[in-house]
């Protein structure tokens, strides 16, 4: 053999482990992924399921449960009442979030930084706070409570004024990116052709946006749905799906009809989730290479009237956020109005003090680092692996279920799944590690996304130099692939801390008495009356998370001067 062929045969000898080592480091990688949401999400919910076709001492009954809940006219009437207030929030928000939108992104109006912070406030506040702010406004004793005209605001009105304030900010996110992507050139067609303004609206802008405004709709209407906290506290007898869970599993301990109605909960979100996925394989690119972007034109009329409109639907938002923070630091409401901090001082009213903030903050900052790692590692594997089509497909689907199951609805799977006493993982119940898993899984699949959206930026010339260098993926992925999506990864963080911090459904059948947490213990001091200390948790998580904010924007800043030096010219 020529000295050439023998240096050839020892490269494919050296090689052929490192190939196998890479092959065998992303199946491994892939597969324990793939059992991690198996355990985690898919099997939680096939117990969910079978439970709700057994009785109390387990035997198989059939549709005997979904009988009784349908022939049981207290429980069958949630679901009209769940699809009323959910329909009628849905437009309502859809509409305020089109023309808020609308004013910041087609308009010339001073302040549109400030208005899409204004925006976002409702997201760093649990959803309970909106429900306690119109108890103070609107309530018996509520400040403006002439307002109503004698209605009440515990019931449908109540619920539909907090879940507007709950779900804007998401509308808003999503309606501001539609609308932003406009072609001016078919602007100037229009005009040319001699279309006034409502007519362009018609034929221009709104078929621009509609893929937008038709997630919105479905966005808005799940969430509301499926929310647990503003029915709580402010729905009064008014019953709908969400609170009917509630009260089925916690108050009657009826864990067979709590699954019925998880499972027609589950109903709503699963069709929008797949109505959604329908449709965004139709939607075609709005905005190509060619396109001009659309840069608005000041006229002083209509800006004048998006300007007021802002201003109001930021008013509205700053109104029910200051009203809890009043709320929180009023003596004794309504006789003594002076202020004081002795509200936050949660041990008055709490045999656990500060524990459950302290429980927050753990589970908050553990979500965000072990959610961030294990999401975008999986999100990696999903998107840059090679090979194991099949194993990537698999994950890539499991990984878009959490999107379509109601925070409720995976609670309750847990208790059937993890509390079985054949699961050997069942020591798991009542542990901060459950409270973890859960809020990872609920809201895993757009973390994942987002990672997704990252890692298809990065031209996958990367991976294939770094294989013709002999370079294994795991050190591209530490020394490129890390530093390049940093931002992204701190920005997951985030959304995984805040959201931790603020989620009520996905948890509160899952506390124990030394895990219980902050936006879970709203729901004792609002029973016990405690008002003006139920204001003072959400304000606590809202403050905690706005720092939160702050300091991820102070570390991005830091962290992409060091690591993202190269975009700079």
């Amino acid at each position: 053999m020529s000295d050439t062929g023998a240096a050839a045969a020892a490269s494919v000898t050296v090689r052929r482990p490192k190939v196998a080592g890479e092959a065998l480091v992303t199946w491994t990688s892939l597969a324990a992924l793939a059992l991690f949401l198996l355990v985690s999400m898919v099997l939680p919910l096939y117990a969910l399921l079978s439970k709700s076709f057994e009785d109390r001492s387990g035997a198989f009954v059939g549709l005997a449960n979904y009988a009784a809940y349908v022939t049981n006219p207290a429980l069958f009437q949630s679901i009209g009442n769940s699809l009323f207030i959910a329909l009628l929030s849905t437009a309502i928000t859809t509409v305020l979030a089109f023309l808020f939108a609308y004013g910041l992104s087609r308009t010339c109006i001073p302040g549109k930084a400030l208005f899409r912070a204004i925006a976002a406030i409702p997201i760093l506040a649990p959803s309970l706070l909106p429900g306690i702010a119109l108890v103070y406004l609107f309530g018996n004793q509520g400040m403006l409570k002439s307002w109503m005209m004698g209605e009440s605001i515990y019931g449908p009105i109540g619920i539909v004024i907090g879940m507007v304030f709950f779900t804007l900010p998401h509308a808003v996110m999503i309606l501001y990116t539609a609308l932003s992507l406009a072609d001016a050139r078919l602007y100037e067609a229009a005009q040319v052709l001699g279309a006034g303004r409502l007519k362009t609206f018609l034929t221009v802008t709104l078929p621009g946006a509609r893929y937008g405004l038709i997630s919105t709709i479905l966005v808005v209407f799940t969430l509301v749905i499926t929310d647990f906290g503003v029915p709580k506290v402010i729905g009064g007898r008014f019953n709908v799906l969400a609170t009917d869970v509630y009260k089925q599993v916690v108050g009657q301990q009826n864990f067979e009809m709590g699954a019925v109605v998880g499972m027609i909960l589950l109903l709503p979100s699963a069709i929008a989730f797949v109505v959604d996925r329908l449709i965004q394989r139709r939607q075609v690119a709005q905005f190509s290479s060619r396109a001009v972007p659309y840069a608005p034109k000041p006229r002083r009329g209509t800006d004048l009237v998006y300007l007021l409109i802002c201003l109001v639907i930021s008013g509205f938002l700053i109104g029910i956020l200051g009203v809890a923070g009043f709320a929180s630091m009023v003596k004794y409401w309504p006789y003594n109005l002076s202020l004081t901090l002795a509200h936050y001082d949660f041990t008055a009213v709490d045999p656990d003090g500060w524990r459950a903030y302290f429980n927050s903050l753990k589970m908050a900052a553990l979500t965000a680092l072990i959610g961030g790692a294990v999401i975008f590692s999986g999100a990696y594997m999903v998107e840059k692996g090679r090979g194991w089509g099949w194993l990537r497909g698999i994950v890539q689907l499991m990984a878009m279920v959490p999107l379509a199951v109601p925070g409720l609805v995976l609670g309750i799977a847990y208790i059937f799944f993890f509390n079985h006493p054949a699961n050997p993982l069942n020591g798991l119940i009542g542990t901060m590690a459950i409270l973890v898993l859960c809020t990872i899984v609920h809201f895993y699949t757009v973390s994942h996304l987002t990672a997704i959206t990252a890692l298809k930026q990065i031209d996958p010339e990367f991976e294939s130099v770094s294989a013709s260098l002999k370079v294994p993926f795991y050190k591209t992925f530490w020394r490129v692939t890390v530093p390049v999506c940093l931002p992204t990864i701190l920005d997951i963080a985030l959304y995984l801390f805040v959201n931790a911090m603020t989620t009520v459904s996905a948890v509160v059948f899952l506390f124990s008495a030394r895990t219980k947490l902050a936006a879970v213990s709203l729901l004792a001091m609002d029973d016990a009356g405690a008002t003006a200390a139920a204001a003072a948790r959400p304000m606590r998580i809202v403050y905690t998370s706005a720092v939160a904010r702050a300091l991820h924007a102070l570390a991005s800043r830091l962290l992409q001067r060091q690591t993202h030096a190269w975009r700079k010219r």
